[in-house]
Parts: C-alpha cells; structure tokens; sequence
C-alpha cells in the first residue's frame, strides 16, 4: 500500500483529498480537502466523528445544529505564515460551509464521543512557536493542541524554509502503553511555495521492515502509519504542512531516533546562512 495520497482533480463538490482510516490501514485519522469557489457551499455530516475545519486559504460562513461563524477567515494563502480559523465540530452534527471567497478547506477527523460544543478557533487562539536552530528551524501554529479540549484530534502546522529540515530529528509516536510514546497516526498536508515544487519525507522504523522515501508535490498527502517521518525541503520552495494526529490516548508523546537526536543538542552549531558555497 502506498503511503502517499496524490491530490486529484476536484470531484462535483470540489473534494481533491480523501484519506479514511479503511484506506490507510489504521484506525483513528481521517482527513479530506476541498477547494471551493467564491459562491460555493458544502454539507458535511460528522456522525461518528469529530471534526476541525482548517480554513488553509480563504474566507467563509460556517453553520451548525447550534452555532453560527459568520465571515471568518483572514489569509488568502497559507504562505502568509499567520495563524488560520478553524472550527471545531463534534460527533452527531451537521455543518454547512459558504465560501465567501475561493476556498480551500481542509477537514480533519477522528472518533469523537464527547459532548463539546462546536467553537470557532480563532487566530488568536492558536500558539505560535519556532522550533530548532541552524537548518533545522520550522514556524508551528498549535491550532489544536493536546492541552486544548477535543475527543482525539490533534492539528498543527508547519512552515519549512526552502534547504531546511524539519519533524527531524527523527522522531516517532508508534507504541502503545508506553512511557515513552503514545500511539498516534498522523496524516501530512503538503503546500509549497512556488507551487511546483516538492520536498523529500522517509517513514521508517528501527528494523526498517518499513522504509519508504517519497516526493510529495503541491496538495498531496503523506500518511505515516508508524514510524520515524522526517521532511527534507529543497532549494527554492518553501514548504507548509498541515499534520493531523489521533489515537487511542489523545497526548503527543515521542521518541527521537538516538543517533540523531544530537542534532538538537548544543553540539549542533548554528551555521551563518548567509555563508557562500565555495
């Protein structure tokens, strides 16, 4: 089975990515896109699920059984590098999204059991942080992180400087009842900026009975079922990345792979970027 989803030309409602658990083998993640234009409305049932929407670019009304969001939205592309809406939708629901602009959408999902409210997640309401030093720096927006209330879902967002690295050192999330890690699959929404370009992502585990190095291009998605998931960008293409994760304990909980954890170390020194390649 292939762990890289292609984005395809949209569908009638406009979908171009539709991962379920059924389709990558696992048990918890889904994840969809939808590029809607100005105009445009799309009906969404949660049933079983939780949701978050990720408005990745554009503007738009979201309704629910119970609550209204109005007119949300702020960035027109994702390479912005400001925090996005989302809307947080739990199981037994329904949503109707107007876009009120071109669109595009993206709706995580995994079990939900819970009796939360939908809310709007709204910029100010996600943290923002820089990771790593020297070539292996990232931008990250928390859009919903483990310390915020949700059933299963986790959602970040990564931005990656063209000729950086980054989900690196390798780390992973594969072991259940551990001390160490928390079993969570996780699903990658890759952007890149200029749109043709592409970036390099391993999956592998320790034994390597799973080693696999993909090319993700604009809109496709990477699943990682278990193991290590670093993202290697390339010369001229800045890179973005929307992660979806959920399992059965709803905690980001990781391991770094130990030969290459120094990386985060002082050992690693910050190099002058400006430095010219003789």
């Amino acid at each position: 089975m292939s762990l890289l989803s292609k984005a395809q030309p949209p569908d009638a409602q406009g979908r171009i990515q539709h991962v379920t658990p059924e389709r990558a083998g696992w048990r918890y993640v889904g994840f969809d896109v939808w590029l809607l234009k100005k105009g445009e409305t799309l009906r969404l049932s949660s049933g079983d699920k939780e949701l978050c929407l990720v408005l990745v670019a554009g503007l738009a009304s979201v309704k629910t059984r119970h609550a209204e969001f109005p007119g949300i939205g702020k960035r027109m592309s994702p390479f912005e590098r400001v925090p996005p809406y989302s809307v947080y939708v739990p199981h037994d629901d329904e949503v109707d999204v107007y876009a009120d602009s071109d669109l595009e959408l993206a709706v995580c999902n995994a079990p939900g059991q819970g009796n939360l409210p939908a809310r709007l997640i709204a910029p100010a309401d996600v943290g923002v942080e820089h990771r790593g030093k020297g070539r292996n720096q990232r931008l990250v927006h928390n859009i919903l992180p483990d310390d915020k209330p949700a059933d299963s879902l986790l959602v970040v967002e990564v931005y990656t400087n063209e000729g950086d690295t980054s989900s690196y050192p390798s780390h992973k999330h594969d072991q259940e009842a551990s001390e160490n890690e928390t079993y969570l699959e996780e699903t990658y929404y890759h952007r890149f900026d200029p749109e043709p370009g592409f970036a390099m992502q391993r999956v592998y585990t320790d034994d390597r009975s799973l080693d696999v190095c993909m090319a993700p291009y604009n809109r496709d998605v990477v699943m990682v079922p278990r193991g290590y998931h670093p993202v290697a960008t390339l010369a001229g293409y800045n890179n973005y990345y929307l992660n979806v994760m959920a399992g059965p304990v709803r905690m980001w909980k990781f391991s770094w792979e130990k030969d290459h954890a120094w990386v985060n170390s002082d050992s690693y020194p910050r190099k002058d970027q400006s430095t010219a390649i003789l």
